[in-house]
């Protein structure tokens, strides 16, 4: 699991512009909202990037944000170096960094499942407290624009947003199919057991031993059925 600390160094190690360096490294410090008087009821490096649909794991939100930062990185260099197409690094790395980064206000723990569900008292949503805080701060208003810009809303994207939407729609593809695979064997578990073990107590328990891909793993290389056996093993089923 990675944590809030690896997000900063990669923010030191491939951001060069002074400002823009300033404003990331300074949420990611302290990615606390200011605009509004809200309390986040679950940490950052606790918060999965969604309670059901990719990273759904306790330090998903991490995992995802790293993810999608390092595939950014890549995606700029392909597209300059294979169509002369001039994307601004800087803007794309920081976008990446923060396009998620209060997505933790949205969440609660889940005592009925062990996972994690959507609190129902904060009314905005992520991607919008973000530009509201960005605004707040006063940041660069290009990469307010490019933040705005990287979910995809916008037919008249900026370049920078176009690379940080390809990057997270691909991350989070990636872990949703991984996810799966694991989430399935639960359910397999749950029909075993006829419902003493519900699949939903079991995905959750078994992410906070194991990571998905250690999990997924043993289905890719041992097959599904070893998988489930060895989550039943670990669970004491």
């Amino acid at each position: 699991m990675h944590r809030v600390e690896d997000l900063v160094r990669f923010a030191e190690a491939h951001i060069e512009e002074p400002d823009v360096k300033d404003t990331v490294l300074e949420l990611l410090r302290d990615p606390t909202i200011t605009f509004a008087e809200v309390e986040p009821r679950i940490s950052i490096e606790e918060a999965p990037a969604a309670p059901r649909a990719h990273h759904s794991y306790p330090g998903g939100l991490i995992d995802h944000t790293l993810g999608v930062a390092i595939l950014s990185k890549h995606l700029t260099r392909a597209f300059s170096e294979l169509y002369g197409y001039l994307v601004k690094k800087d803007y794309v790395i920081a976008a990446a960094l923060l396009h998620d980064l209060f997505k933790y206000y949205q969440y609660e723990y889940d005592e009925v499942t062990g996972g994690f569900r959507q609190r129902e008292d904060w009314y905005l949503q992520h991607d919008f407290a973000l530009i509201a805080e960005l605004s707040h701060r006063k940041a660069p208003e290009y990469l307010i624009r490019v933040c705005a810009e990287a979910h995809g809303f916008n037919v008249l994207a900026t370049p920078e947003g176009q690379v940080v939407h390809l990057a997270d729609s691909t991350d989070a593809k990636f872990a949703s199919r991984v996810q799966d695979v694991v989430y399935r064997a639960c359910i397999d578990l749950e029909r075993e057991t006829d419902g003493k073990v519900l699949a939903v107590k079991a995905y959750y328990s078994i992410v906070r031993k194991y990571s998905l891909y250690e999990l997924s793993r043993i289905a890719q290389e041992k097959g599904t059925k070893e998988l489930r056996a060895f989550i039943r093993k670990e669970l004491g089923v």
